[in-house]
């Protein structure tokens, strides 16, 4: 009985914290329009300066790693860093605008930006999220619970009943 009682708190609390991850993927989102948005005006000023030189953007950048100056092979590599960056969020926020419910959170986690969610994560403000995909994963924390509960437990009752048809043979 206290294992029943135990499993439902626990696939309850999986349940609360599940559907917070909509919530968090929706300020992830918002943090990494911010973050395109930044890339994108870092990315157009460096175009603009190769072009200034009438040089394409790779080549800007390859001009740049190949300087004998350590600073100006750093600024090469950052901006072709920024580059990579800016497409793979790029990728990940059509994925995120697009997708459906379940397919929303496998785009947050296939294209994950650590730099990103550490920022999101120290913003971060539960809420209680009333939508389609907060529910599913509720009760898929939930059930994980439960299930993780049971599991656990399950040696421990077997012992338990092991003991008592023990003690029930010997009484006999």
């Amino acid at each position: 009985m206290l294992v029943r009682r135990l499993a439902v708190a626990i696939g309850l609390l999986f349940s609360l914290i599940g559907s917070q991850v909509p919530e968090f993927a929706q300020q992830y989102r918002q943090r990494l329009g911010g973050a395109l948005d930044e890339l994108h005006r870092m990315i157009a000023e460096f175009d603009s300066e190769a072009a200034s030189r009438s040089l394409t953007r790779q080549q800007g950048i390859d001009r740049l790693k190949a300087n004998a100056d350590a600073l100006a092979q750093e600024r090469g590599d950052a901006i072709a860093g920024d580059i990579d960056r800016a497409d793979r969020l790029a990728r990940q926020e059509e994925a995120l605008k697009n997708g459906g419910p379940l397919t929303r959170l496998a785009g947050l986690i296939e294209n994950f930006d650590a730099a990103t969610a550490s920022q999101a994560i120290r913003d971060y403000e539960p809420a209680v999220p009333i939508t389609l995909e907060a529910f599913v994963v509720a009760g898929v924390g939930l059930a994980i619970g439960w299930m993780a509960t049971h599991l656990v437990a399950w040696p421990v009752r077997r012992r338990r009943r092991a003991r008592a048809l023990g003690r029930g043979a010997r009484a006999a």
